[in-house]
């Protein structure tokens, strides 16, 4: 292992440990040139998984795109970083032991099925992009799906329920 700060390869392993799903090992190293103290994870190497995407074509697949994809779905929810990690984390168990080759339709039908468990909201935010929503019904169509009717807030009156004020004010 090269030090990051120095470049040198001699170093030392002071401490390893299991990661909490122990898909992982964490090892903390000392640089002996410089005394320098860095972190390595020692991962197993996965088969390559590709994806067939809308227009045909494959590409290698990518967590990262993955999780920036979920994270934005659940921005400014009360979603923690270890959930929204876990949740990455158990779709791409998921995709891994379902083939080599993974549709671009599969994966957001995977991440539909946690974002659901998770959160409403995060939940219909990516089915629109997934889904491609071109209208309002679009979403209350989704929403009646969920089994669940919008909950009218008592502060904005039923705009499109009460009866025609037959043009007054």
């Amino acid at each position: 292992m090269r030090c990051p700060k120095c470049g040198n390869r001699d170093d030392k392993v002071i401490d390893s440990r299991q990661s909490r799903d122990s898909s992982s090992i964490r090892r903390r190293r000392v640089c002996l040139a410089c005394a320098f103290r860095f972190t390595t994870y020692e991962e197993i190497e996965r088969t390559d998984l590709r994806v067939i995407k809308r227009d045909r074509t494959h590409e290698a697949f990518d967590r990262r795109k993955l999780a920036n994809s979920v994270a934005k779905a659940c921005e400014k929810r009360s979603i923690s970083l270890m959930t929204l990690e876990k949740t990455v984390d158990d779709i791409v168990h998921e995709l891994e032991t379902s083939g080599r080759e993974i549709s671009w339709a599969a994966i957001g039908d995977k991440v539909l099925e946690k974002l659901r468990e998770l959160d409403e909201v995060a939940y219909l935010r990516y089915a629109s992009v997934h889904r491609r929503f071109e209208d309002v019904e679009r979403f209350v169509d989704e929403i009646h799906a969920l089994g669940r009717r919008a909950k009218p807030d008592a502060l904005q009156p039923e705009l499109f329920n009460e009866p025609a004020n037959n043009g007054r004010v």
